[in-house]
């Protein structure tokens, strides 16, 4: 009887991993990944902006499951192996720009200070294919956008491969076409890159480019001589031409800004979103694009809850922005894909009973009296708190609702660190449109890639 229920069982099993990858029917897959977008973190935005029986628009998509997100070498996951478990179906190591089994070896800094000097070697790892270079192989365009640099984590893993994340300099040489360093998988190149971190890719200047590259190369000049359209800021994004491929670069040597304090020549991430899906939407043979809010990762690791609730907040309405684009290109996305997530979890909870109706950032209040509630220690605190952190005062003080809810304060952490860690914990997907219907459960960040895969027949 038990071996019969064994066979049972697999059979159950493999009729279900074979319906998982039945015939292709995305046309166009759109990647969206909320850097550090945790539970907690969602749930927070939610109730900051629609209160606490309202929903994100993401929310509102039909599938959903639930993502372990833990690394080849590590519980809690940095963002390089997370979000190249997404894109190759390969669990890497910390710290690695999609290559299995690589040694993470920190770049060396070079004659003016700056970690450009690749020491990653030969023989460290070995490359694995991400979705974004088998779209490409396919005759698919495809692109990557951020709110970060353009050679963070998260973008970095769409399209390049190198043993540690922070060889930046490597990661940007990578884009190039028949430059020194290409990666040749990207056939005639990625068609569309928008973030920041300008230096990367000029040249190093004492005075205007401190942090520019080493070795004198001007990439985003290599790039127009491909016949990219370039541009540092939204009004050139703004112009950019259908027909041609894109970089659109708009920190000179940063990340792009918070979505509360973005300068004007910044452009918004629903608008780069759309750019994007414009430009790619062109190719007859569909696209495969990645849209990453960073930001909110950056907050989070800066115990700045309100940073980090509003960044999720634009994070959503460009998910909503780009659905309804493709609506319009695909009624009932019968051959678009979106698939929303978040590579890790990070330590931030929501606690202390705080009454409905309250607002998210706000200190505690007593139910009944209205007042505001006390620690053990007699002390006012937040319903946001991080589990580790910078601020860990030594004698906790009082905090009022005013101070609480200023966009610049940074909540409470329980353990001082020296800033913010990731959390190890389980994640959320939502997915709509073609091939969605086989995310549900509880799976593997590399099933995510398989999924992805099968439903475009990649």
């Amino acid at each position: 009887m038990t071996q019969r229920l064994s066979l049972l069982l697999a059979a159950s099993l493999f009729c279900a991993s074979a319906s998982a990858f039945a015939a292709p029917q995305a046309k166009n897959i759109i990647f969206f990944l909320g850097d550090g977008m945790g539970p907690t973190t969602i749930t927070a935005a939610r109730i900051y902006q629609h209160g606490e029986d309202g929903l994100l628009n993401f929310e509102r998509l039909e599938r959903t499951a639930r993502i372990k997100t833990y690394s080849n070498d590590f519980q809690t996951t940095d963002s390089a192996p997370s979000m190249g478990a997404y894109m190759t179906g390969v669990k890497i190591n910390q710290n690695g720009i999609s290559m299995k089994d690589a040694r993470a070896i920190d770049p060396a800094r070079d004659a003016n200070g700056n970690r450009t000097v690749d020491l990653c070697g030969e023989n460290n790892g070995s490359i694995t294919p991400t979705i974004l270079e088998l779209a490409k192989a396919r005759g698919k365009a495809v692109g990557a956008v951020t709110t970060t640099e353009l050679t963070h984590a998260t973008p970095a893993s769409t399209f390049s491969h190198v043993c540690h994340r922070d060889a930046a300099y490597t990661i940007a040489r990578q884009l190039v076409p028949g430059g020194a360093g290409y990666n040749a998988a990207l056939g005639d190149g990625v068609d569309v890159l928008m973030g920041g971190g300008r230096h990367h890719f000029t040249p190093w200047n004492k005075a205007s480019n401190p942090k520019g590259r080493a070795d004198g190369r001007d990439l985003l000049a290599e790039l127009a001589k491909q016949g990219y359209d370039v541009a540092t800021t939204r009004a050139g994004m703004m112009s950019a031409r259908p027909g041609r491929k894109f970089v659109g670069i708009y920190s000179a040597d940063d990340h792009l800004d918070y979505s509360l304090a973005r300068r004007p020549e910044q452009p918004s991430l629903s608008e780069m979103a759309l750019t994007a899906i414009e430009l790619l939407s062109q190719d007859p043979d569909g696209f495969f694009l990645m849209v990453e809010g960073g930001k909110i990762d950056h907050a989070l690791h800066d115990t700045n809850a309100s940073n980090a609730l509003a960044d999720t907040v634009a994070f959503d309405e460009a998910i909503r922005a780009a659905i309804e684009r493709m609506r319009s290109i695909d009624p009932g996305l019968e051959n678009t894909l979106v698939v929303v997530t978040a590579d890790h979890d990070h330590t931030m909870v929501l606690s202390g009973y705080p009454k409905r109706g309250s607002k998210v950032l706000d200190i505690v209040h007593d139910y009944a009296s209205g007042e505001p509630k006390k620690d053990a220690d007699g002390k006012t605190f937040t319903a946001l708190l991080f589990g580790n952190g910078k601020v860990r005062p030594d004698s906790r003080a009082d905090v009022d609702s005013a101070t609480a809810q200023d966009p610049r304060y940074r909540q409470e952490a329980g353990v001082r660190t020296v800033y913010e860690s990731h959390g190890g914990g389980d994640v959320k997907l939502y997915a709509v449109g073609a091939g969605s219907a086989p995310f549900k459960g509880t799976i593997e960040n590399t099933q995510v890639f398989h999924l992805m895969k099968a439903a475009a027949g990649l």
